[in-house]
């Protein structure tokens, strides 16, 4: 139940906004005005100036259709964004609202090619360190963002006086052939981890290029307030894209990312950001009214208010986590959804006190375990290159430790699911094989019959690949790498 680390110091400066006063002069008349009023409007009707390129309309003009051009703003900023983020110390989403927060000039559509341009470099990390080697991407932001930003819209996109004096660099790493690159390069992986997944996996050459790709956005409609379909059709109704999940009852994927949080569905409670996966993994605990739930690792509480909707806000529902700040953060989120049965509990371990007291008392417990998110990388690209065999040791440690004393809470014939958001068999099979071996009063009962009796079936394949475990892949099933698996206690 590890915590995560936030950057202890401001890591980046705040910059100056833009100068709003207007250098001093005559002031010009009502018919001045209107004469540029009319000589703009006219030029925006044939297409911009025809001369002047500092004008706006022709600085804002598309290059050509599907194409986007790219100010020395842009390339200054995502610069001094990669020289912070690409040093790898913290989580790049933590990092990435500093940075944003840290410049109030940037418009939506100059902070949106710049987020975009820092996901692209840390999903392609590997790629474009082999490209620029021996120089180190964070020792050369600048030539880093021109080469993602080249990468991205083409080096045609990038005004020539950004590039200046990198054009020769520059060229030398879009001239380099991936195809030359060493395999773990070309998976854009560390090559610890391109082992590992090697090893699992009969069909990586699909599973690499899934991780590569951006996520939609999931949200799960909160049965206590709404139903699906009306959600949809409010939802299309606003003119956004939207399909039901294909596996979730309960589902909707949304293509894009519009500003959510200020919908009247999302502060209403009737919606909620989760991914399909995880969505299921609260399915497979198949938690009844009146009984005592409990999840053992909440952390934000995603799972929880899952668990609760299904619960019908009846019996009691416990959520522990060591995270004491991040589980403050359930209480609001507990309101919006209309849930009146969820009792947070921050704790110091696995072994506090508070825990052992309850032991016996739990018609099931939800084991959301600590894992190295590995089936999160489309979300979070910077895992990979954070992650280090000593940490996945250590967190393997955890991963049993937190199971053991997890079953101590179920009573007898009660029932306990163990998840992770990792692909990795050492940190998902390889657990539960152990801990059945030393429990011979516990049993793996097969997911595929827990989700069929709540009418979610998958394809035959999915079970003959993975058995009695549940397991979720980018490449097969389009949402995050989940695993889990239900255990029955005698």
């Amino acid at each position: 139940m590890a915590e995560t680390q936030f950057p202890k110091r401001r890591a980046f400066a705040m910059q100056k906004p833009r100068r709003t006063e207007k250098p001093e002069g005559p002031r010009r008349t009502e018919r001045q005005r209107a004469a540029d009023k009319r000589r703009r409007q006219e030029a925006r009707e044939m297409g911009g100036y025809a001369k002047g390129p500092k004008t706006p309309e022709k600085r804002m003009q598309a290059l050509a259709p599907g194409k986007v051009r790219i100010t020395g703003l842009i390339v200054d900023e995502l610069t001094r964004a990669l020289g912070v983020i690409l040093k790898l110390d913290g989580p790049a989403d933590v990092l990435m609202k500093l940075f944003f927060r840290s410049n109030p000039r940037l418009g939506m559509r100059d902070r949106g090619l710049i987020a975009e341009g820092i996901y692209y470099a840390l999903r392609h990390y590997a790629s474009l360190r082999w490209a620029m080697r021996p120089v180190h991407p964070d020792r050369a932001p600048r030539l880093a963002a021109l080469a993602t930003l080249a990468r991205q819209h083409g080096i045609e996109a990038l005004p020539p006086s950004s590039i200046g004096t990198e054009e020769g660099p520059l060229k030398n790493i879009l001239a380099a052939k991936i195809e030359d690159a060493p395999a773990h390069v070309r998976a854009e992986l560390p090559q610890w981890l391109y082992d590992l997944l090697e090893a699992q996996y009969d069909d990586t050459d699909k599973l690499y290029p899934s991780m590569l790709e951006g996520a939609p956005l999931d949200l799960r409609v909160n049965l206590l307030k709404a139903n699906r379909d009306e959600v949809m059709e409010e939802i299309a109704a606003n003119g956004v894209e939207v399909i039901p999940t294909p596996y979730s009852p309960d589902g909707l994927r949304l293509p894009t990312k519009p500003g959510l949080t200020q919908w009247p569905l999302y502060k209403d409670g009737k919606i909620d950001v989760q991914d399909e996966g995880s969505q299921l993994i609260a399915r497979l605990l198949t938690p009844r009214r009146r009984e005592m739930i409990c999840d053992f690792c909440a952390g934000a509480g995603g799972k929880t208010l899952a668990l609760g909707a299904l619960m019908r806000s009846t019996g009691s529902l416990y959520a522990f986590d060591v995270n004491e700040k991040r589980l403050a953060g359930l209480t609001p989120r507990m309101r919006r959804a209309g849930l009146s049965n969820v009792h947070p509990i921050a704790i110091r371990s696995e072994q506090d006190a508070r825990v052992r007291r309850l032991n016996g008392k739990f018609d099931r417990v939800l084991v959301d375990a600590p894992c190295t998110g590995t089936g999160t990388f489309r979300r979070n690209p910077d895992l990979k290159w954070r992650l280090a065999p000593s940490e996945l040791d250590r967190i393997n440690a955890i991963q049993r430790s937190v199971i053991e004393h997890a079953s101590r809470l179920v009573k007898k014939g009660g029932r306990m699911v163990y998840a992770t958001c990792s692909m990795l068999e050492r940190e998902n099979q390889s657990v539960v094989e152990e801990f059945l071996a030393n429990h011979p009063d516990w049993k793996l009962v097969p997911a595929s019959e827990v989700l069929e009796r709540q009418g979610i079936e998958f394809e035959p394949a999915q079970w003959q690949r993975f058995g009695d475990y549940f397991q979720m892949l980018p490449h097969v099933n389009h949402t995050d790498g989940f695993f889990a698996a239900v255990l029955q206690r005698d």
